[in-house]
Formats: structure tokens, C-alpha cells, sequence
């Protein structure tokens, strides 16, 4: 079978996937990317796989999205297109010309559900052989939106080994670090967390990784004391991170809202208990409470601290809550998203 998908850039999380998909004798696959990089991405340069290729075009901006136009390659010869992107024009001509008549699938996230314009945009979804949602919460609502394609859930399968083959440090058996990694926006709820750390006792300390964004303000507005308990590390490539994860005792994603989060598979490869918000997909796959973690409300602060409190007043909690991530991370390495997808693509290409 060769199937062909489309994403917009070469992010090292898909690319791990992808090289697993590669290795699949059944498939002949092809990676299209609608551009080497967007201006923001945070991934050092890699290069490109046999299988990988990024399309002649270029962008318009539409707000503050960036709309791709981009030169399609001949696709005859494929007996299936997946497309991991929807808002571009390259995504809309694919889906209302190109494969109009062809067997298609969509990979994507939770889509946001704002206005006339993103229904037109998604209208195409209704003819979709199929949707591969990104997490069940992605899922759910796909299924409620779009009835009439065939529906499975796929989330980002990603290379843990250098998680879980670096041994975990404790810097001090009387203190507890937590650590967070992503970009140090509101979104992400970076502010929601520096607040309930602020409230924490001495014990606790946190340990930041990421885009500095807008954090400044942020620290500054600190009392100095929660501020010599914080250490920011900027941003670091994707192979540095097992050393910083294994720096840590808990995890925590306190986002506003998240489609996925690939943090949170590597915190289960790190072995790390995890605390994140109900409106992180990841969470919903990932994170089962009590066993692994812990949810919290989105956006609310409060509930945020009872969860950190929670681990600061019960430590013995950790190790077993970290080892249930650790057996979690098993289920959730690249070979086996491999499978899935094969499965998922036989099932559509013989319906």
C-alpha cells in the first residue's frame, strides 16, 4: 500500500512516527510538509528521510494563522492521503478537488469550534473516509460533528528510550521539585502555576523548560522567596530534555486548554507522576487519577494548589505513581502507533 501524508512541518514528535511507518514492509510511505519550518518553531533543523519532502510554496497570512499555498505532488499512484493539516489552502484543495472522488483520512487535534468561517473550512471533514483523532477528547467531539466517517483514535506515539533509559536524581530527599516544559505563555497556564507555587511551603521548588515568552513580568511580580525556589532553564532541544525530566519529582501541564500535549508522554517515559489540567487531551489518555496523577479544573488556580498540595503533604505517593507511568510509556512508543495506523489505513483502503 503506499499511502502519502501531509503535515505542515517537520516536528520531530511526527517524525518519530513517520520513521516507524517507514520501517513497515506492508507500506510504502510518503511525507509531504508544507514548509521547513514555521518562524517560531523551537526544533533545530534535522535532516530530511528518503520518505520526506517539502513542497515548492509559500504562505499567506489570514489573522494569525499562516495559510500555505503549496505546488501538489502527483498522487495517482496512492492508495491512500492522510492530511495532518486543515487550515491552508494547499489542505482545501486536496480535500474539494484533488481527492474529491479518492478515499482520504484526517489526523488532526480537537478543532476549535469558532465561527462561520472554521464550519466552512471543516465542511470537507463530512466526506472524510476517515478521522484519526488526536486523544479521545479529540474524539468525542469528532464523532459528535462529523457522523459519516470512519472514526479511530490515534494519538502522538513518540521515542521515549532516552526517557526512560536516564536515571532519575532527587536533588534533596527533603524537597520536592516540580517542573514544567513547554512555552511560557497564558495558554499554557504558566501564570496559574506560578501562583500556586507561590502559595507552596519552602519544600517546594520548580524548575522551568521552555521559550521564555512571557515569563519576565511574570517572575518579577514574585516575592523574592518563591523566586530563589524557581530555576529557569530556557529552552532546550528535544535530546536535552530526559537529563532535565530526570531532574524533577512531579510533572505538571496546568494549560487553559491543550489539543494533545507530547510533554505528558514524556513525563511517563521520565516516570514522573503527572498533574495537569482537564482540558489537556493528553491528559484524558494519559493520566488516570489517583494511579498516575492527578486532574485539575482548567483555568482555576485553587484546584491547582490542592493538587500540588496533595503531593507536597503525601510523598509517598511519587514512586508509585511514577512507576505506573513508566508501565503507561510502554504502551505508547512509536512502533506501536505504527501499527495502528497500518490497521486503520487497511481497514479504510478495503472499505
Amino acid at each position: 500500500m503506499t499511502a502519502a501524508f501531509f503535515s505542515v512541518v517537520p516536528s520531530p514528535y511526527q517524525r518519530d512516527l513517520f520513521a516507524a511507518l517507514a520501517r513497515r514492509t506492508e507500506l510504502d510511505l510518503r511525507v509531504y510538509y508544507l514548509e521547513a519550518e514555521a518562524p517560531d518553531s523551537p526544533w533545530p533543523a534535522r535532516p530530511l528521510a528518503a520518505y520526506e519532502q517539502v513542497l515548492p510554496g509559500t504562505w499567506l497570512a489570514l489573522g494569525s494563522a499562516r495559510c500555505h499555498v503549496n505546488r501538489l505532488p502527483d498522487l495517482r499512484d496512492c492508495d491512500m492521503v492522510v492530511l495532518n493539516t486543515l487550515m491552508s489552502f494547499t489542505a482545501q484543495w486536496l480535500m474539494r478537488v484533488t481527492l474529491r472522488r479518492r478515499p482520504w483520512v484526517f489526523w488532526g487535534e480537537r478543532l476549535n469550534r469558532g465561527g462561520r468561517l472554521h464550519a466552512l473550512l471543516s465542511a470537507p471533514l463530512h466526506r472524510a473516509a476517515g478521522i484519526a483523532s488526536i486523544g479521545s477528547f479529540a474524539e468525542g467531539d469528532y464523532r459528535e460533528r462529523f457522523h459519516e466517517p470512519r472514526h479511530r483514535c490515534i494519538p502522538y506515539y513518540c521515542e521515549l528510550a532516552p526517557f526512560l533509559e536516564t536515571v532519575r536524581h532527587r536533588p534533596s530527599a527533603d524537597e520536592i521539585t516540580f517542573l514544567f516544559c513547554g512555552q511560557m505563555i497564558a495558554r499554557k497556564g504558566v501564570d496559574l502555576l506560578l501562583e500556586a507555587f507561590r502559595r507552596l511551603d519552602s519544600r517546594a521548588r520548580l524548575l522551568l523548560v521552555g521559550r521564555e515568552g512571557e515569563l519576565p513580568p511574570l517572575l518579577a511580580a514574585l516575592p523574592p522567596e518563591a523566586r530563589a525556589r524557581i530555576t529557569y532553564a530556557g529552552f532546550q532541544p528535544p535530546e536535552e530534555l530526559p537529563r532535565f525530566f530526570a531532574q524533577a519529582d512531579v510533572f505538571v501541564l496546568p494549560s487553559r486548554y491543550d489539543g494533545w500535549g507530547v510533554v505528558v508522554n514524556q513525563a511517563l517515559g521520565a516516570g514522573l507522576p503527572i498533574v495537569c489540567s482537564d482540558l489537556v487531551g493528553a491528559g484524558h489518555d494519559l493520566v488516570e487519577p489517583e494511579v498516575n496523577g492527578l486532574r485539575f479544573r482548567a483555568g482555576d488556580v485553587d484546584t491547582l494548589m490542592a493538587a500540588l498540595s496533595r503531593l507536597m503533604a503525601e510523598p509517598e505517593l511519587l514512586a508509585p505513581w511514577g512507576e505506573a507511568s513508566r508501565r503507561k510509556a510502554a504502551e505508547m512508543l512509536p512502533d506501536q502507533g505504527a501499527e495502528r495506523w497500518v490497521r486503520l489505513l487497511e481497514e479504510v483502503t478495503a472499505a
